[in-house]
């Protein structure tokens, strides 16, 4: 293998969260807190997560207030607390491969632990280190803080270290820590501009999960 440790985002490069997730409980959230404004689609929601970002299409766009906010949060948890979304095709197969070939397996994400634990572990995979919401806000993703601890904890070197993210996050924090980085392209069908930044300043572009899987594991 090429790297000892696959270090990897969750929403929309593990699971396809923000189909099967995140845009069904903002249809709810938005049939509660706002019954009169005009429908949002999934392309036009997945546009607004990346620019300007979730929190601030809520309180600027929206205009939800701080107590809105927890409301959202609050439908969002119970919504997705017994909901598992689909991995994409051939992820489950090429992790279960890599950590029985004695790779370390570790999540950075912006999702809660608990629920990216039990994503993996319904899938018979067990971590070895999560990163996520739990955090505090400075030590979330992007700041270098996780990938640090990922390297400390497990005795890495940059190195030894893939990052794999389907935004711009992740490829931030690995450049500030001097991992490698790829770019999980099968995500990005319905976001171009971010194809095109991410082919543009990834080391690695893959457009199907089978093309990183080639790479991780070619001699």
């Amino acid at each position: 293998m090429k790297y000892k440790c696959l270090v990897l985002d969750h929403d929309d490069t593990a699971v396809k969260s923000t189909p099967e997730l995140h845009y069904p409980s903002f249809k709810i959230i938005m049939k509660e807190l706002r019954p009169d404004a005009r429908e949002y689609d999934l392309a036009e929601f997945t546009r607004k997560c990346y620019d300007p970002g979730f929190e601030r299409f809520c309180t600027e766009e929206l205009g939800f207030t701080d107590e809105e906010m927890d409301r959202e949060y609050e439908i969002w948890k119970n919504y997705i607390k017994d909901k598992t979304p689909d991995f994409y095709d051939g992820f489950i197969d090429m992790v279960k491969r890599f950590k029985a070939a004695g790779g370390y397996l570790c999540v950075v994400s912006l999702s809660e632990r608990d629920e990216i634990e039990r994503h993996y572990r319904e899938n018979g995979v067990e971590l070895d280190l999560v990163y996520g919401w739990e955090l505090p806000n400075e030590q979330r993703k992007p700041s270098p803080y996780p990938m640090k601890q990922i390297l400390e904890k497990l005795e890495l070197a940059p190195a030894d270290c893939l990052m794999v993210d389907d935004l711009r996050l992740g490829y931030d924090m690995a450049h500030a820590c001097g991992v490698d980085f790829a770019a999980a392209g099968w995500s990005h069908g319905l976001l171009p501009e971010v194809a095109e930044f991410m082919r543009a300043h990834s080391e690695h572009y893959f457009a199907t999960v089978k093309e990183l899987a080639d790479f991780v594991f070619a001699d």
